[in-house]
């Protein structure tokens, strides 16, 4: 409860007289001359509105807990007080009441109410007529508790620290379309507490991870974001130029060649949290820039590696949330994210969801009619692989609501994997899906040199001769590191956005990356 029940100091639009776009570009021009010009008398009056060090001793939260272990204190009187605390913080409400006011002041730590009395303040009472929301300020007092009950800091000093010339959106009602929240995501973490909620548990989810994988011995690693092949993955890459070098870069599509070098020189688990960067569409789950987690670790397969999925998000989830179990973002029950995941054959699925066996559809020509058979669309000249690829998620992956392992892969879908043992043409591979979306993908990695040229080298046919431009490359300097010899290997990819979408609820990839790409 605060000390007056208005929540603003600016009008809000209702429904009989809504603002229109024009109205609030001009409203929005006014209020930032009207800014400018108290910036100026500020500054004429000997106050720098823009000052270079600010003294603060607590956070708004310290100082409400400080008063709290006082006001526990079985020695304090009926109004204890604590001795004065300096804080500071960007200014939220303004609540004039005559010779006395309430600010609601916001720091990283939370909301703080401000006390001001002319009689407490003496000259610094006329800063508040020069006060906007949106204003920084630094305020010196001691901490108390007003007749309503509210924690406050009673200001004996105070002062502008930095002055906003541009309004804030009305926490009610200025921010919500869709598109200014996400150019603008400064403003939405500020006015949307579950837009900053989901940040921080962004930042939890990539600290858990990392504490997660060093407590099992990996060293993380960093590798090279501008790379000479972009290889490693299906992806159409972003190119660029290196002016020195005189030579055509690109944006990596996969961290994956580089880590099984290191593998290749004796560092046996390793693991990389970074960006990847695809030409590709965007919607809810795809960005062209994302961020994920690979790790190797010699002498392990994909049955190892499952196991340290399940692990890995299940920790995580119980270090952010507090459990293993999150809701479904659709509102039906809860996904349990702990261990065992189910195990589901990919060939064994296809069969019993869409009648499609993928050995017996062994051309493009016989997948083709399989996949019209079961209704599902392909695009016109899409490879083997891409139809393969449309039939699991159009007839498969929307049934893996609950955590499942999609294993054992078609070797043409593959060409880092090792095959099956008794199996020609699978290979041991999984993809982990939860709510219908995939989480993660792993391998027991091909070590065998000359196996691993010639499906590189198909890549390189696909791309060039059949025009598929997602086809892997061959990459010359990584088939040299493994001719030198590479151990048994398990490797492994997951999505951090994807993981921060689980565990915070939210179905769409850009409202847990801060600044995801927009048209511009």
């Amino acid at each position: 409860m605060t000390d007056s029940n208005n929540p603003n100091d600016v009008a809000a639009p209702s429904a009989d007289h809504p603002a229109t776009p024009a109205d609030l570009g001009v409203a929005e021009s006014k209020l930032r001359s009207d800014r400018i010009n108290k910036v100026q008398s500020l500054r004429e009056r000997g106050i720098d509105p823009y000052p270079g060090r600010v003294s603060r001793s607590h956070t708004a939260a310290e100082a409400k807990q400080l008063f709290l272990e006082l006001e526990t204190d079985a020695d304090a009187d009926g109004d204890p007080r604590t001795d004065p605390v300096s804080v500071a913080g960007r200014v939220m409400a303004q609540r004039g009441m005559g010779r006395s006011a309430f600010l609601d002041i916001k720091d990283g730590s939370g909301t703080l109410q401000i006390h001001a009395r002319a009689n407490a303040l003496g000259s610094d009472y006329e800063l508040l007529s020069d006060l906007d929301i949106g204003d920084f300020i630094s305020v010196t007092g001691p901490i108390f508790r007003t007749r309503r009950g509210e924690i406050s800091l009673e200001a004996h000093n105070l002062s502008i620290i930095g002055k906003a010339i541009l309004p804030l959106p009305d926490k009610w009602h200025g921010l919500r379309d869709v598109e200014t929240r996400f150019r603008q995501r400064y403003l939405d973490l500020l006015i949307n507490d579950s837009a900053a909620a989901t940040a921080m548990a962004r930042s939890q989810v990539v600290s858990a991870i990392r504490r997660f994988m060093e407590r099992r011995g990996y060293i993380e690693v960093e590798t090279p974001v501008l790379v000479p092949i972009p290889a490693g993955g299906f992806a159409q890459p972003f190119e660029t130029h290196h002016n020195a070098l005189g030579q055509t870069l690109y944006l990596r599509i996969a961290t994956e060649l580089y880590l099984k070098q290191l593998i290749v020189g004796g560092m046996e688990r390793v693991f990389e949290i970074g960006k990847i960067f695809r030409n590709e569409g965007i919607d809810a789950d795809h960005n062209p820039e994302f961020t994920t987690m690979e790790s190797y670790e010699a002498y392990a397969d994909y049955e190892d590696v499952m196991v340290l999925v399940e692990q890995l998000v299940s920790q995580t989830a119980m270090e952010v949330t507090g459990d293993t179990k999150v809701p479904n973002p659709d509102g039906s029950g809860e996904i349990d994210l702990a261990p065992p995941w189910k195990r589901l054959d990919l060939r064994q699925a296809l069969i019993d969801n869409a009648n499609i066996d993928y050995l017996e559809c062994a051309d493009r020509e016989s997948l083709s009619q399989a996949l019209r058979a079961a209704g599902i669309y392909a695009e016109p000249g899409s490879t083997w692989p891409q139809m393969l690829d449309k039939a699991i998620s159009s007839a498969v992956e929307p049934t893996l609501v609950q955590p499942t392992f999609l294993v054992d892969y078609p070797i043409a879908m593959s060409p880092l994997a090792k095959k099956k043992p008794g199996f020609d043409n699978v290979v041991e591979r999984f993809e982990a899906f939860v709510v219908g979306r995939e989480l993660a993908n792993a391998f027991t990695e091909l070590n065998d040199p000359v196996d691993q040229r010639e499906r590189f080298e198909e890549q390189e046919r696909q791309r060039t001769e059949g025009g598929d431009v997602e086809a892997d490359r061959l990459d010359e300097s990584f088939l040299r590191a493994i001719e030198h010899g590479m151990p048994p290997t398990g490797g492994l990819g997951i999505g951090i956005d994807r993981l921060v979408m689980l565990l915070t609820g939210r179905s769409v990839i850009r409202e847990v990356t801060l600044f995801p790409q927009l048209r511009a």
